[in-house]
C-alpha cells in the first residue's frame, strides 16, 4: 500500500510512540489535507495536540466498531496484530498497516538487509552498518533497532541494514537478504502462543530473496530448509568462530581478543554481519577489521566502568533466560554477581538453573515480579550458587554491591521484560546505571542511526 492510496481514506493512527508520531509526519508531508485520527493513551493527549493541532484525538485504545469505522488503521509494531477488536474490525473491511509497511512500499528498490531473531538482532544489524560504512558503503540504519524507517523516507542509501522485531517481519516488504540470528520463546503476550511466535518470525523467510541463518540452531535450520536460496553462518565452511578467532572457512579472519564486544554470541552475531555483507557483494574480510572499533550498544552487556571496586555491566536488553546464559557465557573467567527476575511471562527457567546451579564464582540476586519463581526454582534444585532474594531493582543493586568481591563484576541481565517496574528495558537499563553511580544520560544512544 502506497501513501497516494491513502487519500479520500478514512485513516486512523493508532499509537504516539515514535512509530506514530513519523507515520502522522510522513502522511502530512505527502497527503497535508488528509483528515487523521489519532488513539492514544490519555496521557499523550496534550501532546499529541500540540504536536499537530489538526489530529482528530481519541485518547483511550479503541474497540472494535471504533476501528471498523476506518478504511485504514495505520498501527504501532508494540500493539498486538492479534487483538480481538483488531480481528473483529478486519472481518469488517478494516484494513490495517504500519510504518515499516508503508516504507516498503515506497522503497520497492532499496536493497535491503533485514534482521530479526530472538536475540542478537540489534547488535547484528548494528554491526553490518558499521562494517559496511567502513568499507566506505552510504548504509542506513534504521527499524526496530531505534529509528523508525518512516523517518527515512525521502532519503537514499547504497545499502539499508533494517532490523525488524517479530511484531513487523509480516509488515516488509520483498527484500533482497533476510537474516534470522536466533530462535528462542519470546513475546507470547503479543504473539498468543510460542508457535505464533515462529511462525511471525519465519515470515521473513518469505519475504527474502535469500536468507541468512544461524546453522547452530538446528530446529532454525529445520524450518527454513526449504528456501530456495538459503545461506548459513557458523558452520566451518563459512563465517564461524573457532581457535579463539572469527574465521572464513580455514582462513583466521580477526582475533576474538580484540573484539570490542565480549561474548562467543556477540562474535556470531559478527559471523552474521560478515556473511551478510559478503552475501551483497562487499569484501567481508577487508570490512573485519572494523570489528575492533564498534561501539556496545546501550543495554546490551554495556560495559559501565568501575565504581566501588565493581566493574558494571548493563544488559537490560535480556529479556529471556537464554539471554542471561549468554551473558555469563561472555564472562566465564569473572567473579558476577547477576540480577534476574522482572515481569512474569511465565517462561521455563529450568535450563537456566540446569547450567548455573553448580557453576563457581557465581552470586545470583533475584528481584521483580518472577523473583521469587527464580530464587524457589533455584532452591529446589539445590543450587550451590549463593542466592538473595528481593523485591525490586534497586534493593537488588544494594545486595549485590554487598555480597560481590573486590575486582568483581556486576551485572544486570534480567532474562525478563521490564514491565513490572518500568516503562521498558531501557529505563530499566539507565535507572541501574544511575544506582550503580554513573550518569544514566551518558549510556543512553545508539551510535549511528540514521545513514551514514
Amino acid at each position: 500500500m502506497r501513501i497516494t492510496e491513502l487519500a479520500a481514506q478514512r485513516v486512523a493512527i493508532w499509537g504516539f510512540g515514535r512509530e506514530g508520531r513519523a507515520a502522522i509526519h510522513a502522511l502530512r508531508k505527502r497527503l497535508p489535507a488528509l483528515t487523521l485520527a489519532l488513539y492514544c493513551s490519555a496521557s499523550e493527549a496534550a501532546q499529541a495536540q500540540a504536536f499537530d493541532a489538526a489530529l482528530r484525538i481519541y485518547p483511550h485504545e479503541p474497540d472494535a466498531v471504533a476501528l471498523s469505522a476506518y478504511d485504514i488503521v495505520i498501527k504501532s509494531p508494540g500493539i498486538s496484530a492479534y487483538k480481538p477488536a483488531i480481528i473483529t474490525a478486519q472481518a469488517q473491511g478494516t484494513r490495517f498497516t504500519s510504518g515499516t509497511a508503508l516504507w516498503f512500499a515506497e522503497n520497492p528498490q532499496a536493497r535491503v538487509v533485514a534482521v530479526t531473531g530472538t536475540k542478537g538482532k540489534s547488535t547484528t544489524t548494528a554491526l553490518l552498518a558499521h562494517l559496511a560504512r567502513a568499507q566506505g558503503v552510504r548504509t542506513a540504519l534504521a527499524g526496530n533497532i531505534g529509528l523508525p524507517l518512516l523517518e527515512l523516507l525521502d532519503q537514499q542509501a547504497d545499502l539499508w541494514a533494517i532490523e525488524l522485531s517479530s511484531f513487523q517481519t509480516g509488515e516488509a516488504g520483498p527484500l533482497e537478504l533476510g537474516v534470522i540470528t536466533s530462535l528462542y520463546e519470546e513475546h507470547l503476550d503479543w504473539h498468543g502462543s510460542r508457535e505464533r511466535y515462529v511462525a511471525d518470525k519465519l515470515k521473513l523467510a518469505d519475504k527474502a530473496h535469500r536468507l541468512l541463518v544461524n546453522a547452530q540452531q538446528p530446529p532454525l535450520l529445520e524450518k527454513t530448509v526449504q528456501h530456495p536460496q538459503r545461506l548459513l553462518f557458523g558452520q566451518t565452511e563459512g563465517w564461524h568462530v573457532a581457535d579463539d578467532a572469527i574465521r572464513r572457512g580455514e582462513q583466521s579472519v580477526f582475533p576474538l581478543q580484540h573484539m570490542s564486544v565480549p561474548g562467543l554470541h556477540n562474535a556470531l552475531n559478527a559471523c552474521a554481519a560478515l556473511a551478510a555483507l559478503e552475501a551483497m557483494g562487499i569484501d567481508a574480510v577487508a570490512a573485519a577489521q572494523g570489528l575492533a572499533s564498534f561501539r556496545p550498544l546501550p543495554h546490551r552487556l554495556q560495559p559501565l566502568g568501575e565504581r566501588d571496586g565493581l566493574q558494571w555491566i548493563n544488559d537490560s536488553i535480556s529479556t529471556t533466560p537464554q539471554a542471561t546464559l549468554a551473558a555469563l557465557e561472555s564472562l566465564h573467567d569473572r567473579q558476577v554477581t547477576v540480577i534476574v527476575g522482572g515481569h512474569d511471562r511465565g517462561l521455563d527457567w529450568t535450563p537456566f538453573v540446569d547450567a548455573v546451579r553448580s557453576r563457581k564464582a557465581l552470586r545470583i540476586v533475584a528481584q521483580g515480579a518472577n523473583g521469587p519463581r527464580i530464587a524457589a526454582a533455584l532452591r529446589a534444585a539445590k543450587s550451590d550458587v549463593p542466592l538473595g532474594d528481593v523485591d525490586h531493582l534497586a534493593d537488588a543493586i544494594e545486595m549485590a554491591r554487598t555480597i560481590t568481591p573486590q575486582g568483581g563484576t556486576v551485572l544486570l541481565s534480567p532474562g525478563a521484560p521490564s514491565f513490572d517496574q518500568f516503562h521498558d528495558y531501557a529505563e530499566r537499563g539507565r535507572r541501574f546505571a544511575a544506582l550503580a553511580g554513573f550518569d544514566e544520560q551518558a549510556i543512553a544512544g545508539i551510535e549511528g542511526l540514521g545513514i551514514g
